[in-house]
């Protein structure tokens, strides 16, 4: 990523995705530092961490290579809290928060989300604890302007995607222009593009797009701007960075 005439790829700054795991053996993520944790409930309702957090679905993988493509020098931490049919809960999206932040990781990505606002809560007490600690959070917003949390919280960087959005730009709905009245939960959010890329030649079974990549990318941009300054406000960096589209004028 090129930021004022300066090439910076998210050196040193680690990346946790809270997902369905990370194939280590993709070749995309080959020469990445992943590390890991898989999540679980105990019959007591204690979280339990593990070591496997292999991806049975793919889904977690293709996140971590929209973030590679963007940061490729920075650090993966996988996160596991789906299954193989990508199910999770609102708790397991809380403990994987907590245990982000815990472990170091300057940038969250959750490309998941729920409507459940008795759940929201819970989310916004864990995001307050994450961005106390240094972490930036970026999280998945409903595409058609409807209620998702933790995307919706004030603390949270929420990103949606649009098929004209081109891979090299993303725009932010400044709300004093995309009023909530009208634009729902897309006023004061980001757009970023929704498709992967694959290597050439490299199959990977599976096509994602959608929010959850347009998420994974602009992930990868938050890591560029923490590796360029490091203490520096992320929400003012990006909002330096993104375009605000003109209502009249569409996305282009």
């Amino acid at each position: 990523m090129d930021l004022h005439g300066r090439r910076v790829s998210g050196n040193g700054i680690t990346v946790a995705i809270i997902d369905s795991g990370i194939d280590v053996r993709d070749p995309r993520l080959s020469g990445t530092r992943i590390e890991g944790f898989n999540i679980r409930f105990g019959a007591t309702g204690h979280a339990f961490l593990g070591a496997d957090f292999h991806d049975e679905s793919g889904h977690g993988t293709e996140i971590a290579a929209a973030v590679q493509r963007m940061a490729p020098r920075a650090h993966i931490l996988a996160v596991k809290i789906m299954d193989a049919r990508l199910r999770t809960t609102a708790d397991l999206m809380a403990a994987g928060i907590e245990t982000a932040y815990r472990n170091g990781a300057q940038v969250i990505n959750l490309s998941l989300g729920t409507s459940n606002m008795g759940k929201a809560l819970l989310l916004r007490d864990c995001c307050a604890l994450a961005v106390e600690a240094g972490s930036a959070i970026v999280a998945a917003a409903h595409p058609k302007g409807e209620r998702a949390y933790p995307a919706d919280l004030p603390e949270v960087i929420g990103v949606f995607a649009h098929p004209e959005c081109p891979f090299e730009r993303c725009w932010w709905f400044d709300a004093s222009v995309y009023p909530p009245a009208q634009w729902k939960g897309l006023s004061g959010k980001y757009m970023a593009c929704g498709y992967t890329f694959p290597l050439s030649g490299v199959s990977t079974g599976r096509s994602w797009r959608g929010s959850g990549i347009a998420t994974a990318y602009m992930s990868g941009r938050v890591a560029c701007l923490r590796q360029a300054d490091p203490q520096g406000p992320v929400l003012q960096a990006l909002r330096e960075i993104a375009k605000v589209p003109e209502p009249d004028a569409g996305y282009r």
